[in-house]
């Protein structure tokens, strides 16, 4: 009974008709459009997530859906996209950053790319370090340690280059230079990177130390959190370590010798050119 008008009850038979169907409950909109979620755990135990999700999209591809309907994946999925994205220009604005300032400080552009190079070096350490742990790059966390990790990593070179430019300034050949240089600053550069790496072993070990109760946990919930950082940031300064006391002594020397044996060769050339147009003098 609905109440009418005129203040009298009617049945509502009289105005409708009346069936039984199936609706949803709320009205959910998201720009102005109406979304209806469909939401589904998957079983990491027995099929990992991201195949998973291949497996729905590629079901799913051939489904038909009436004029105006759209169908996408959002949830986890979405939000990964998005951190993807956003790891991804923060990379890129600290790389440039941290780019810009060395020009700055060296003077030069070729200086700072050398110092560049450890970046580079230190993201073949995590992928190795991951490999090795047999751990998934974790879009956050790993994300968050590779930009962290380009921070660190930059500082060997940095102390390699500015001591090498030292002992040139004090009259030193390059060679000569570069040898004193990288066996003046073996050991700050390594024991820069051993104290950063011991101080991450407990926490990509999984070990947690409580000192208000004065206990020692092998597993805790946040030591598995920041454990793919540590991973990270653990192999990569190791590799970068190595390599850059043998790749940035070497990029130095091809730098600073490259442009004079350019000039030699372009001389030598450009004799070997001009010399069948050379006039000869006649005998006297």
């Amino acid at each position: 009974m609905i109440p009418s008008p005129v203040g009298q009850m009617v049945p509502l038979t009289t105005l409708a008709n009346i069936r039984f169907a199936g609706s949803i409950g709320d009205i959910n909109r998201i720009n102005h459009e109406r979304v209806v979620t469909v939401r589904a755990n998957v079983d990491e135990s027995k099929i990992p997530g991201a195949v998973a999700k291949i497996q729905a999209e590629e079901l799913l591809r051939d489904f038909i859906l009436p004029p105006g309907y759209d169908l996408k994946f959002t949830g986890q999925n979405e939000h990964e996209q998005e951190s993807r994205e956003f790891l991804t220009k923060t990379f890129v604005i600290a790389v440039f950053l941290i780019f810009l300032i060395l020009v700055t400080m060296f003077n030069s552009v070729a200086q700072p790319l050398i110092i560049m190079t450890s970046v580079i070096l230190s993201l073949g350490g995590v992928y190795l370090g991951l490999a090795i742990m047999r751990y998934p790059f974790g879009i956050i966390m790993c994300g968050v340690g590779v930009i962290s990790l380009a921070g660190v990593v930059v500082n060997n070179a940095i102390v390699l280059i500015d001591y090498t430019n030292k002992l040139l300034d004090r009259g030193l050949e390059l060679k000569e230079a570069i040898i004193s240089a990288g066996a003046t600053r073996l050991r700050p550069v390594m024991l820069t990177a051993v104290t950063t790496i011991l101080g991450l072993v407990p926490m990509a070990t999984g070990v947690s130390i409580d000192f208000r109760k004065v206990s020692i946990s092998l597993v805790s919930e946040t030591s598995q959190y920041w454990k793919s950082m540590s991973i990270v940031v653990i192999f990569g300064l190791m590799l970068a370590t190595l390599l850059t006391l043998i790749v940035v002594p070497t990029l130095y020397s091809l730098f600073a010798t490259t442009p004079e044996f350019v000039k030699t060769k372009y001389a030598v050339m450009k004799k070997w050119y001009w010399r069948p147009f050379e006039k000869v003098k006649p005998e006297s």
